[in-house]
C-alpha cells in the first residue's frame, strides 16, 4: 500500500501524500470532478464523454484481474468502466477505432498481437502517439494455452513482446505496459506463474459483448450495454479488428454518457508515479453482497458464564414410576471376541429379541411330504379290488376261447357284452407285453397304467348302465 496517490487533472500527474482514508475520499472527488474539465478540453466536442480518471496500478500486488476468471477486479467505483481491445492493430478498422474514442476523448487499453505489430508497426506507434495503454497477447494468438507445454507458451508470450517492443521503437520499455491477456481467456496455472515471475499482470474481463462472433453491431451494442447494468462497473472486453465493432462503439459511448458511465484509463506504476491507494475489498466487484450471508446471520454471543458447574445426574429411583427397568450395556470383550474378565454379563433387555436370519447362502430345505397325501381314497380302492379279480377271470376266458376257438356264451346280454369286453382288453395286454409298453395319442404309457384305466373306465360304464 502506497501512502501518494495519482490523478489525472489537465493532463498533469500529481503526487499527494495523505492517509489512507484521506486519499480514498480525494480519489472519489477527482473521479467527480475530472470529466467535467476533460470534456471540456476535448476540442470540437462539447458533450464529449472523456476520461474521468487515471488509474495506476501496481502488477505485483495484484497479478490477476478480472471477474470472470478470477476473484480480484479493477478497483472501481459505480459506474466506472475500463474499455479494452484485443487483437490489433488492423489498420482498416484499428485506425476507425482509434479516430472514434478520439473524437470522445476516451483513453483505452490494447492488447496487442506480435504478429500484427510487425505487419503494421505504425499502427503500433499510434496507440502510443494517442495516449493509450498498450499491453500484449501473444505472438500467434494461439487458442491451446490452457494445454500447450510451458515451452512453447514462453515462446508466445516472450516473441509476443520482443515484436511489439520492436514496433514501438526506442522507448519501448517504457510504452509498453506489464500488461497481458491470454487469448481466448484459456488460463493455465504454469502459464499465471511464469508470468507473475516476470511482474506482469494477467487481464481477464468482467464481462463481454461477443464482437467477435457473427453477429449485428446493433447485437454488439445491447450485449455490451445490458451486461454493463448488470455488473454496475467493470472491464469491458472488445475487439479492434472488428468492423462490427467499429459500428457499435460509438452508440456504446454516447449511451454510457446518457446513463451516467464514467470512463476510468489504467496505467502501470513506475518509481516516479505510485500506485493508487486502495483498501483490499476495492477489488472486489462487489465486496458488500460477498459477505451478506456473513452479515446477515446471527452472530454467536461473545460471553462467559458465570458459573459452570456440573449438572446432577438422574438417579435410578427416577424411573420407578414408569415401571421401566435399566438395561445394562453390551458386555465388554477382547479382541477375540471372548468376554472381558471380572465382567457381569448385561441383564436380558425389555424388548423383543431379533430372531436370528439363515445366511444368505444358506440352501432352502423343502418341507417333506404328509403321509396322507400318497393315501388312496376308500371308494377307489374297493372298486380297483374288484376290477382285478374280473381282469384276470376276463385273461383267462379269452386265452381259453382262442384255444377252443368257440365263442364264450353268458346267460344275459350284459354279460355277453362284458365277456365281447373282456377279450378285447385281453388281446390288449397280450400286446402290450409283447412291446413292452403301449402308446396312447403318440406319448408313451406303461402297461400297467392302461390296464388300470382300461378295466376302472369299463367298470364305471357298466354300473352307469346297471342304473
Amino acid at each position: 500500500m502506497h501512502d501518494g496517490v495519482g490523478f489525472m487533472s489537465g493532463g498533469v500527474l500529481g503526487a499527494v501524500r495523505t492517509k489512507p482514508w484521506a486519499a480514498l475520499a480525494l480519489g472519489l472527488i477527482a473521479a467527480m470532478v475530472a470529466p467535467a474539465a476533460l470534456a471540456a478540453d476535448c476540442p470540437g466536442h462539447p458533450d464529449a464523454l472523456g476520461t474521468s480518471r487515471t488509474l495506476v496500478v501496481d502488477p505485483r500486488e495484484h497479478r490477476l484481474l478480472g471477474t470472470m476468471q478470477y476473484r480480484e477486479t479493477l478497483p472501481l467505483a459505480d459506474h466506472e468502466v475500463v474499455l479494452t481491445f484485443d487483437d490489433g492493430p488492423l489498420p482498416r478498422n484499428s485506425n476507425q477505432v482509434l479516430e472514434i474514442l478520439a473524437s470522445q476523448c476516451v483513453k483505452a487499453t490494447f492488447f496487442t498481437i506480435g504478429q500484427m505489430a510487425q505487419a503494421s508497426p505504425e499502427g503500433v506507434r499510434k496507440l502510443r502517439d494517442a495516449g493509450h495503454t498498450i499491453g500484449s497477447h501473444t505472438q500467434n494468438h494461439p487458442l491451446s494455452m490452457n494445454r500447450m507445454s510451458i515451452e512453447r507458451a514462453k515462446k508466445e508470450i516472450d516473441d509476443g513482446i520482443a515484436s511489439v517492443k520492436a514496433a514501438l521503437g526506442d522507448d519501448a520499455d517504457t510504452a509498453l505496459a506489464p500488461f497481458f491477456r491470454i487469448p481466448g481467456l484459456l488460463r493455465a496455472d504454469n502459464v499465471e506463474d511464469y508470468l507473475a515471475a516476470q511482474g506482469i499482470q494477467i487481464w481477464s474481463a468482467d464481462f463481454l459483448a461477443d464482437d467477435w462472433r457473427h453477429i449485428p453491431s446493433s447485437r454488439v451494442y445491447e450485449l455490451a450495454m445490458s451486461r454493463l447494468e448488470a455488473k454496475g462497473k467493470g472491464i469491458l472486453l472488445l475487439h479492434d479488428i472488428q468492423a462490427r465493432t467499429v459500428a457499435a462503439l460509438p452508440r456504446i459511448l454516447n449511451e454510457l454518457k446518457a446513463r451516467g458511465y464514467h470512463i476510468v484509463h489504467v496505467v502501470p506504476a513506475t518509481a516516479e508515479r505510485p500506485a493508487t491507494p486502495t483498501e483490499p475489498e476495492q477489488w472486489r466487484l462487489h465486496p458488500a453482497s460477498d459477505n451478506i450471508a456473513i452479515a446477515h446471520w446471527p452472530q454467536t454471543p461473545n460471553f462467559v458464564f458465570a458459573e459452570t458447574g456440573t449438572l446432577p445426574a438422574p438417579a435410578l429411583s427416577d424411573f420407578t414410576w414408569l415401571n421401566i427397568r435399566p438395561i445394562g450395556l453390551v458386555e465388554p470383550s477382547d479382541r477375540a471376541g471372548r468376554p472381558a474378565h471380572g465382567v457381569p454379563p448385561p441383564r436380558e433387555t425389555p424388548w423383543p429379541r431379533l430372531s436370528v436370519l439363515p445366511p444368505e447362502n444358506a440352501a432352502a430345505t423343502l418341507p417333506a411330504p404328509a403321509q396322507s397325501i400318497f393315501e388312496m381314497p376308500e371308494g377307489l380302492q374297493v372298486a380297483l379290488h374288484s376290477v382285478t379279480p374280473s381282469l384276470h377271470r376276463a385273461e383267462q376266458t379269452g386265452s381259453s376261447a382262442h384255444e377252443a376257438g368257440k365263442p364264450v356264451s353268458a346267460d344275459s346280454g350284459d354279460s355277453r357284452r362284458v365277456t365281447r369286453d373282456n377279450r378285447r382288453l385281453a388281446h390288449g395286454l397280450e400286446r402290450s407285453r409283447r412291446h413292452g409298453r403301449s402308446r396312447v395319442a403318440g406319448h408313451a404309457t406303461p402297461p400297467a397304467t392302461a390296464a388300470r384305466r382300461g378295466p376302472l373306465k369299463h367298470l364305471v360304464q357298466v354300473k352307469k348302465r346297471n342304473v
